[in-house]
């Protein structure tokens, strides 16, 4: 998920960079949207890491 976030932030930056400000805005949304899934998933493994170590005592 991560490695499809950096992907569309160098299409983003290389677009806007070109003079394509629309595909810029589109990509870097849609990195923007990438990142916030990826980084609630690693939360919630992280809380389910946390109670299962707590368990395991």
């Amino acid at each position: 998920m991560l490695k499809w976030a950096l992907i569309f932030l160098v299409i983003s930056l290389i677009a806007g960079f070109l003079g394509f400000s629309g595909v810029s805005a589109a990509t870097a949304t849609i990195a923007k949207v990438l990142f916030a899934i990826a980084l609630i998933i690693f939360l919630i493994f992280l809380v389910l890491a946390v109670m299962a170590g707590s368990l395991a005592f």
